[in-house]
């Protein structure tokens, strides 16, 4: 993969007047088939877009083979709030290495959660466990591998989802393929195997240096997939899989330790029914990883969750649907594939169903919620992703689009996002609604199958800029230990930010053109400061900074 140009390009958007304007395009050019996973918004408003790509014949060997390593590795790169490249970082295993899924850490870095075909070579320090496994790389802000991790076993592991949870630990997510069947004679798992179906989720607890604390397995008879992990208020993670199961009466306890892993390894049967061919199942765990509660939902015919996301009244559930009202689906179909969000309270009870169509077969793959500036409080849903042709081609397929809607699920507006690298198809991967009420969006962008370029467009939004709740100056975390963050509310082109003791000593001065700039407070003793702003056009802010 190469880079070529970034750019403010144009926007076209259809189906209402245009609010928004292009803030920054940046293309990255591909002579191969190159994968976009995620995008990340940092604390500093930074971005971090994640992938798979094969490195072109000009990048590094892998160290000790003598030769180009030709498979898919991890592939990173970091663009600041202008849009420009930061860093860019690959890390190789000997074979194909596909990332899944990042998160951003609470101490600055991330996580990376990848799919390893690879034995230990080049970058990847551990042996295979057998199969494919789960690769994890914890790295720092600037891309400098802390440490990895490579977990799994006799069976192929696939990685799907990763969070952070609030003791600074890790929840891991993804797929396992079973060993051995369920005996449904018997009643239980036969002895030695690894689940219950095909396939079942998988889910690894880690504390933040990467041991492995406990282990949960979840399955049916049949396939279950998870799609999505999100962490939720109390410190556990609510699991968002797609499942072609049925529920297993299992005779005894499903929780059990292994004696084969140093850790307590639980296994949780699916206790309800699918209504239809695919369903939504979605499982909230505590802290430590046991099943709190579940619930299945699904039409006759096939429902597949994608996404999920917080809201103040509890959790938005997101995918596609085939089925007609039937099951506990209380919403019907248009045409082709339907979005299917379904509002659910913290103890996972139906607050509202909702459908949508962009009549053909529509694939949401990202959602995000508008928060209040106090968190308390949630204003509005945006939806994103791309819509396939299905018999008759319609001049939006394959283009990225938005669908914006209030709290109560009614839809306020819809638009196509087109920029002037627009190719014959266009998938979005996943989007971002930042706290300044602007969209990041990522995908690819390809002229022929096989040839995707990166796509990441950042737009201006005046509609949802009403709504967002500004301060002139906001400091966080708030007290501080090492390092704050200061963000100002109110436009500008450049800003002088100046820390000053109680006294009025001026003791750091650094000039930005950043609406979030990082500052180091480590060598600060004990107390109260004062940060304050002072732009070019005259404008200040003031607020008090609180050592700990």
């Amino acid at each position: 993969m190469r880079k070529l140009y970034t750019g403010a390009l144009f926007l076209c958007t259809i189906l209402c007047t245009s609010a928004q304007e292009v803030v920054w395009q940046k293309d990255i050019k591909s002579s191969t088939q190159d994968f976009l996973s995620q995008v990340i918004t940092t604390i500093d408003q930074q971005y971090l877009i994640s992938g798979s790509s094969i490195q072109g014949s000009s990048l590094r060997e892998p160290q000790g083979t003598g030769k180009q390593n030709n498979g898919y590795d991890f592939h990173l790169i970091k663009l600041n709030q202008q849009g420009e490249e930061v860093w860019e970082k690959y890390f190789s295993g000997q074979n194909h290495d596909y990332l899944s899924a990042s998160v951003a850490t609470q101490e600055g870095g991330f996580l990376l959660a990848g799919t390893s075909y690879s034995g230990k070579g080049a970058d990847k320090k551990e042996d295979s466990k057998g199969g494919s496994d789960i690769w994890l790389i914890r790295i720092n802000e600037f891309g400098d591998e802390l440490w990895q991790k490579t977990i799994g076993s006799g069976s192929d592991e696939e990685a799907r989802s990763v969070i952070q949870t609030i003791d600074l630990g890790f929840f891991v997510a993804g797929n396992r393929q079973s060993s051995l069947p369920f005996d449904s004679a018997q009643g239980k798992l036969p002895q030695g195997t690894s689940g219950y179906g095909s396939k079942d989720v998988w889910i690894s607890r880690l504390d933040k240096n990467g041991k492995v604390l406990s282990e949960t397995i979840l399955g049916g008879k049949g396939l279950d997939e998870v799609e999505k992990m999100i962490p939720t208020k109390d410190g556990g993670a609510l699991v968002g899989i797609y499942s072609r199961s049925s529920e297993i009466r299992v005779s005894g306890s499903t929780d059990k330790s292994s004696s084969a892993t140093p850790y307590p390894v639980s296994r949780t049967a699916k206790s309800t029914d699918n209504f239809g061919e695919g369903d939504y199942w979605i499982v909230k765990l505590d802290k430590t990883g046991k099943v709190e509660w579940e619930k299945n939902y699904g039409g006759k015919a096939d429902d597949h969750v994608r996404t999920l996301v917080l809201t103040s009244a509890g959790y938005l559930i997101g995918g596609e649907s085939r089925s007609e009202r039937s099951g506990n689906k209380t919403v019907g179909i248009e045409e082709g594939t339907d979005l299917w969000l379904i509002s659910l309270n913290e103890r996972g009870e139906e607050i509202w169903q909702k459908s949508y169509n962009f009549k053909n077969r529509d694939i949401l793959m990202g959602m995000s919620v508008l928060h209040a500036a106090d968190d308390k409080g949630s204003k509005g849903i945006l939806l994103g992703g791309y819509t396939q042709a299905e018999g008759k081609i319609e001049k939006d397929d394959e283009t990225f689009w938005m669908l914006y809607l209030n709290m109560d699920g009614n839809e306020q507006w819809r638009k196509y996002v087109k920029g002037e690298s627009g190719k014959k198809e266009e998938r979005l991967s996943d989007l971002k609604l930042n706290k300044d009420g602007s969209i990041i969006l990522a995908g690819t962008s390809a002229q022929e199958f096989g040839k995707e370029n990166w796509k990441i467009v950042k737009l201006g939004d005046r509609q949802l800029d009403k709504l967002i709740e500004k301060q002139d100056i906001r400091i966080y975390p708030n007290p501080v230990s090492d390092y704050t963050y200061v963000e100002i509310g109110f436009d500008f082109k450049e800003a002088d930010i100046i820390l000053y003791d109680m006294g009025g000593r001026q003791l750091q001065a650094v000039k930005t053109k950043n609406k979030v700039t990082k500052m180091n407070t480590q060598n600060l003793i004990q107390g109260a400061y004062l940060i304050t702003i002072k732009t070019d056009d005259n404008k200040t802010a003031n607020a008090k900074l609180i050592k700990k």
